[in-house]
């Protein structure tokens, strides 16, 4: 009767043993699928952000004083533009910060300015995943 017990016993230990393994095994796999490629979250937050970048940006440079009217007094926009001035002898240069920001003020994003402004949201997007992914690794 003692050596059935005893069996008994073993035979649950290593069973205990093979779960543990295989359950290591499962998450370690699990990583290494997600690491290959993007996961559904990551993609999700990569077009959110994209979108959100190319509906915020002309908010933005309202908000920061560049305007279809011109730049607005006393904003941050016309300090960029007075800094601009003083640095380049009194004009501004054609195709400086100030100059390109108050054309997509005035004019609105572009196809390219667009794909530029999108596709820096999806970097930060991604970015922003990577970082909430790299936690939830930690915390396991």
């Amino acid at each position: 009767m003692m050596v059935k017990l005893e069996t008994k016993g073993k035979l649950i230990l290593i069973l205990l043993i093979l779960s543990i393994t295989n359950t290591s095994a499962r998450r370690q796999e699990r990583r290494q699928e997600e690491s290959d490629g993007f996961s559904l979250g990551s993609l999700l937050a990569m077009g959110l952000c994209g979108i959100g970048a190319v509906v915020a940006a002309p908010v933005v440079l309202a908000g920061a004083g560049f305007t279809a009217g011109g730049i607005a007094a006393g904003s941050i926009a016309s300090g960029m533009m007075s800094t601009a001035a003083i640095a380049n002898g009194g004009a501004i240069a054609a195709g400086s910060t100030v100059a390109v920001l108050q054309s997509v003020g005035a004019a609105g994003l572009g196809a390219a300015g667009a794909a530029a402004v999108g596709s820096a949201g999806a970097v930060a997007g991604a970015a922003a995943a990577a970082a909430i992914n790299q936690d939830e690794d930690l915390d396991e």
